[in-house]
């Protein structure tokens, strides 16, 4: 037996083309590796259109998450978002009595200037005139009422928030506004499961490499060569993508175990144990990270998609802003009617004027509610408050509910990613014959 092993392995070492068989797995291993590297590129890169038109026909490549943001944040919005709570849900766990002081103290900051200003715009001659005393108790009615209207409005806003902001709509219209947003959001959630795609490809290349040599070796036409790394570049790509999202339920396997990895990657990164059987879960790279991912994609949700600034500038500026306005003017007006203040402008102004004022408070109103829920640290400390809730619902969604915070960007097009690493493998197995094998 030892000598007719002894014999093949001459008989290999032998061999005219022994330098281009051997190197087979270490090309295949690498020309997977890469061709790989490129598919993940092109999944989020470039974010615009790179190429040119012949007519209406586009020559070129955008990302496919960039090109379909809006499509692929629907998906996430009716798969996901939506099972994770309403938008009166959110915005009752950002502690709206917190939210009405803040914003009462910036109106109250600016009412004063607010009041002069818009009196001024509708009659100048009229208001620098009035005697001051008037404009003082005009100023104090307003300051007396304005923190219980504020509360009032806020609630109200808060019970009509469902009908006044579409949750897809919402965050339809900012990935398409912001298509590096969603590209920074799968890269975030998903860098871990990108990493393990790209250097596991190179594994199961050189898996393959080794299959083709020994199929060059029993059948050793030139042809095989750019066939074989087709099939193996159409195969590592859809293996590597299948392997993130499946299977989508733990499966434990029991094996032997005689080493362990040492934590902290230090040299020699292993070290043998005492051997027992041990058990291994075959699960897709992405579903075994759910309290891991949980944690990112709840801090990416209410820092860049569900914010109070996001909901509000929707909610004042969005499709149904005449009907946010009619909620805002119904709470404007508990000020704007009080007795003093409708008695002093209507016989200043006119009736019309008067009319017209409050529509411009309104305007205005709106303007300076913005000021300070576009703040940054302002809707950070928001953020802070509905985060746990978030975090704790995604880990609580289904495996395949949860599969799809990260599937739609592969799902997308994937079998264009499959096909560019057969068409990859052939070209790299076509160069490979040439430079190796003639």
């Amino acid at each position: 037996m030892l000598e007719y092993l002894h014999q093949l392995l001459l008989a290999f070492l032998n061999r005219p083309d022994l330098w281009a068989v051997l190197s087979i797995v270490p090309v295949t291993t690498f020309v997977t590796w890469a061709h790989v590297w490129m598919a993940l590129k092109m999944v989020f890169f470039p974010i615009h259109f790179w190429g040119f038109h012949i007519g209406s026909i586009p020559i070129g490549w955008q990302g496919i998450v960039p090109r379909k943001a809006g499509r692929i944040s629907g998906i996430i919005t009716d798969n996901t978002l939506s099972k994770l709570g309403s938008l009166s849900e959110f915005l009752e766990a950002m502690d709206p009595d917190d939210m009405a002081r803040i914003i009462g103290e910036q109106v109250t900051h600016e009412l004063d200037n607010l009041i002069d200003e818009v009196m001024l715009e509708r009659n100048a001659i009229l208001w620098e005139n009035l005697p001051y005393s008037i404009k003082r108790r005009i100023y104090a009615q307003s300051h007396k009422q304005l923190p219980a209207v504020l509360k009032d409005l806020v609630t109200d806003l808060i019970l009509n928030v469902e009908s006044l902001v579409n949750m897809r709509e919402m965050v339809v219209s900012q990935m398409e506004g912001d298509r590096r947003l969603m590209v920074r959001m799968f890269l975030k959630v998903g860098q871990k499961e990108i990493n393990f795609i790209w250097h596991m490809s190179a594994l199961i290349g050189m898996c393959f490499g080794f299959v083709q040599m020994i199929i060059w070796l029993i059948v050793p036409w030139h042809w095989t060569v750019p066939f074989w790394a087709a099939i193996w570049g159409f195969l590592t790509n859809w293996i590597a993508i299948w392997m993130v999202f499946n299977p989508l339920y733990p499966h434990p396997v029991k094996y032997p175990k005689f080493f362990t990895r040492v934590k902290g990657h230090k040299f020699p990164w292993i070290k043998p144990v005492l051997p027992h059987m041990s058990t291994y879960n075959i699960q897709g790279a992405f579903m075994k990270r759910q309290e891991e991912v949980s944690d990112v994609f709840a801090s990416v949700v209410t820092e860049d998609l569900i914010t109070l600034k996001t909901i509000m500038t929707e909610m004042m500026y969005g499709h149904k802003k005449d009907k946010t306005r009619r909620i805002v003017k119904k709470h404007i007006n508990k000020i704007m009617e009080t007795p003093l203040v409708r008695t002093t402008l209507q016989l200043s102004l006119g009736p019309t004027e008067y009319a017209k004022l409050k529509s411009d408070l309104i305007d205005r109103s709106i303007e300076i509610t913005m000021v300070p829920v576009s703040d940054p640290a302002f809707n950070a400390s928001r953020a802070q408050k509905i985060y746990q809730m978030f975090r704790d619902r995604i880990r609580d969604l289904t495996p395949k509910e949860f599969q799809n915070l990260l599937r739609p960007a592969f799902q997308e097009d994937e079998w264009i990613l499959i096909l560019l690493g057969g068409v990859t493998g052939f070209l790299a197995g076509l160069i490979h014959l040439f430079v190796a094998f003639l």
